[in-house]
């Protein structure tokens, strides 16, 4: 018998374990709802930026959708009912949208949509907070269960697909803070310069790799620190 058989239980099994439960728990509701994936809205975002005539006829935007609470749902409830009230949450969702709109299932408990056609910035955000407060979707106690929303335009709020999905979970995340249930848009933000935090020779790759893509520094870094962000789950 392999000595593998008797070896400790490690945190970096326990962390294994948790991954792919995660994994089933992802493809379950992907299977359910048939929804396209993060990869697949990062792409379609991206050709849509990078399209001939891009931002002078058709509005693009996106939103991203949150469910609030979640956690409490696995917890009290078990992942049975988190499933099934994302499921719930996608189909609404889905039967909502506009002409010109698509649901994507970002990951977690977080959903995305993509608007591109002749809806102005104002009316998506009416159409979000319509969708908001009419969400009635319940826990099996009764309690009403909220979403929040964060809402980015494309080339007035950023031109990149990186820092357009920033922009709007900025928003999402900033509406969260004060309790949720509400439809956060895109806004300017406030910059710090660059600090000691860095070595000379990442300044210098930075701006090599600044120049070559055409891109400014500070985008770029705040993609990185966005990246950062999510490989911590914070």
């Amino acid at each position: 018998m392999s000595n593998d058989a008797f070896r400790p239980i490690t945190v970096q099994d326990h962390k294994e374990l948790s991954r792919i439960h995660a994994e089933k728990k992802i493809n379950a509701v992907n299977d359910a709802l048939g929804f396209p994936d993060g990869d697949q809205f990062e792409a379609d975002l991206t050709e849509l930026l990078k399209a001939e005539g891009a931002g002078t006829e058709e509005i693009i935007a996106i939103a991203l959708i949150d469910s609030d609470r979640f956690d409490h749902i696995n917890h009290d409830f078990g992942p049975g009912e988190g499933d099934r009230i994302l499921i719930e949450t996608g189909r609404y969702i889905q039967q909502s949208l506009p002409e010109g709109a698509r649901v994507y299932r970002i990951g977690g408990d977080e959903f995305g949509i993509l608007f591109c056609g002749d809806m102005e910035r104002e009316e998506i955000f009416l159409f979000l907070n319509e969708l908001r407060s009419h969400f009635d979707v319940k826990t099996p106690d009764g309690e009403a269960q909220s979403i929040t929303i964060g809402m980015a335009t494309a080339f007035e709020d950023a031109s990149r697909c990186a820092e357009l999905i920033r922009k709007a979970d900025s928003a999402l995340y900033r509406v969260k803070l004060t309790g949720g249930n509400r439809v956060g848009m895109a806004r300017e933000e406030k910059m710090v310069p660059k600090t000691s935090h860095y070595t000379q020779d990442q300044l210098q790759r930075l701006s090599r790799l600044s120049k070559r893509e055409g891109v400014g520094e500070a985008i770029l870094l705040r993609e990185a620190m966005d990246m950062l962000l999510k490989k911590y789950d914070i």
